[in-house]
Formats: structure tokens, C-alpha cells, sequence
């Protein structure tokens, strides 16, 4: 993941300066997989209706990660359009993020997830190309599960803490 190419002030009729991004990507690195987050992970239904769901998320190698069952309404609507949004609550802001996920399946990036979420408590194994494990979310479906990344376009950051603030910010053009 690179920097934004650009960044909008979206709180400076108060007076807030622009949130750097280096706020959120740092929090998503120290919160993921540590702290117990829930992750939204918005996509579109064949007809066009949104549909919402949790999921575990993780921060590694500068990118949000997270898994599907293949059979689950969300692995559904990705592969039919991988446009979603990504949204979660941190420590002191909370973040919205919009993107493009993919499937995932080189066994290089598999088995270094695996042992982030293993490392976070989820005992994640690589078998073949998805993961098991004795247990899941049961947003997730049933084992295997499919590794998903997401490639960022644009996140919204409103912080809820000293400095407070919120911004928008393009990733790319």
C-alpha cells in the first residue's frame, strides 16, 4: 500500500487540520489482530442491494486481509463485483475504507496471514489454497475459507479523540 495521492480536509469549517493517513494505517497495524475488532465488510447483491456483514480482519504487510466461506452471500457478491467498503471502529477514529477485494491464493501470502491471525489467537492453517480451523465466525460459513485483499481507492477517517478531525483520502486517481 502506498500513500494517498491526495487528502481532503473534511472537518476544517472547525478549524481541524487534515488526520494524516499514517494515523489509521498505525492503528490498524497495532489493533489487528490484537484487539477485538469487528470489521464490516459491505458488498452489492447481484440486484443491486447492499449487504453487510462482520468479519475478522487483519493488518499485514501494509493491507487489510480478511476471510469468506466460498458459499457465503459475501464470497458471492465478490466474485461477481469485488467493489466493497470496509469499515471499523479503532481506538480514537473511526474508518471507512473503499476498495476492490480479491481471492487470494499464493501459498507465500497465505501462510504469512495464517500466522498473523495465528498470533492474534485464531488458529489459522493453510490447507491447499483457504484456511481452516477448529473454529470461525459463523459470518465466515463453514471451513474452508477463502483469504481476501483488499485493494484501497479512497478511506474516511472521523477521529473521536484529540486531534479530532476527519479527511478523506485517494489512493489513487
Amino acid at each position: 500500500m502506498s500513500e494517498p495521492v491526495k487528502t481532503k480536509n473534511l472537518d476544517d469549517q472547525y478549524g481541524s487540520a487534515a488526520l494524516p493517513w499514517s494515523r489509521a494505517r498505525d492503528l490498524l497495524a497495532t489493533q489487528t489482530p490484537q484487539e477485538n475488532l469487528t470489521f464490516f465488510v459491505g458488498t452489492v447483491r447481484p440486484d443491486g442491494r447492499p449487504h453487510a456483514a462482520g468479519v475478522g480482519a487483519i493488518w499485514v504487510d501494509d493491507a487489510l486481509w480478511f476471510v469468506s466461506g466460498p458459499r457465503t452471500r459475501r464470497a458471492r457478491n465478490l466474485a461477481a463485483n469485488p467493489a466493497c467498503t470496509v469499515s471499523v471502529r479503532l481506538k480514537d477514529l473511526d474508518l471507512t475504507m473503499e476498495g476492490d477485494a480479491h481471492r487470494v491464493t499464493d501459498p507465500a501470502a497465505l501462510e504469512r496471514v495464517a500466522a498473523v491471525y495465528r498470533e492474534g489467537g485464531w488458529p489459522a492453517t493453510v490447507d491447499g489454497d483457504a484456511f481452516t480451523a477448529p473454529f470461525s465466525a459463523p459470518s465466515a460459513g463453514p471451513a474452508p475459507w477463502h483469504l481476501y485483499r483488499l485493494t484501497l481507492h479512497r478511506a474516511y477517517g472521523v477521529a473521536s479523540a484529540e486531534p479530532h478531525g476527519a479527511s478523506r483520502w485517494d489512493f489513487t486517481r
